[in-house]
């Protein structure tokens, strides 16, 4: 289903035995556009600490009502690698954490996670094939050391440059919670079209970022978005709103 980030956003995360914190952020993949960690703040419990939760451990379906079940205990949380969550999350930190918690790594292989689409834990690990492409992984691994890892706080905010000038600021992320693939920028067209509304960009349309002027580039018309399908916030994007989106953009679906 997809679902916007800020209604991620302030989710309790409850473990077996307890609850862990609350949702504060995300980070996500800038060059394949899926989150790859919810940042959750422990409160008084760890002391304000703030740790990384990995799609992996999210039991699925998720809920809706701002409580994000996770199979992991308290006690493993408290155990894991410390992350300076206010400063780029290196490759490194990713491996330890990943390595802690016995998740495969996600980059490398042919998929959104690795070798799969969806972040689910191989039913057999340590068998002899899966241990090969954990060498494939690790090989990919050294030629792309470098993470690719953005905070949704930090880009919200980003300007969003159509063909013919500016179109507005990204608002929030759309995102499928069961592959973790932000599928939408939502994009505030108020400074642009005065009394304007919201629109959606999709991620697959975007050209190029200049995470330095912190500008989205999108091979799109101010004319294009102004025809284009509303965003409402209060209702859920399905398949039909998706089909209508794309259709008003000229531009085929992820999904064909």
């Amino acid at each position: 289903m997809l679902n916007s980030l800020s209604n991620i956003t302030d989710s309790t995360v409850t473990a077996s035995d307890g609850s862990i914190g609350k949702v504060t952020e995300a980070f996500f993949d800038d060059q394949s556009w899926a989150v790859r960690y919810l940042v959750v703040d422990a409160g008084t419990w760890l002391e304000g600490r703030e740790v990384l939760i990995s799609p992996y451990a999210v039991r699925q379906p998720m809920d809706a009502d701002k409580e994000i079940h996770v199979t992991l205990t308290r006690e493993q949380v408290r155990n894991s690698p410390d992350v300076d969550t206010q400063r780029p999350v290196s490759r490194q930190h990713e491996r330890e954490t990943m390595g802690y918690y016995g998740y495969p790594y996600y980059w490398g292989g042919g998929g959104l996670w690795g070798i799969g689409a969806l972040p689910v834990l191989p039913p057999y690990p340590g068998t002899s094939a899966e241990m090969e492409v954990d060498d494939a992984l690790r090989a990919e691994e050294n030629r792309q050391e470098d993470s690719h890892l953005r905070s949704s706080v930090a880009v919200a905010g980003y300007d969003i440059q159509a063909t013919d000038e500016s179109i507005g600021h990204v608002k929030d992320f759309i995102v499928d919670d069961l592959s973790w693939a932000i599928r939408y920028l939502v994009v505030d067209t108020r400074n642009w079209w005065p009394g304007g509304r919201k629109v959606l960009i999709a991620t697959h349309w975007i050209d190029h970022i200049d995470w330095a002027t912190r500008t989205v580039s999108v091979k799109l018309t101010r004319e294009q978005v102004r025809n284009s399908k509303p965003y409402d916030e209060t209702r859920h994007v399905d398949r039909d709103y998706e089909t209508l989106l794309h259709d008003s953009y000229g531009r085929p679906g992820y999904w064909d």
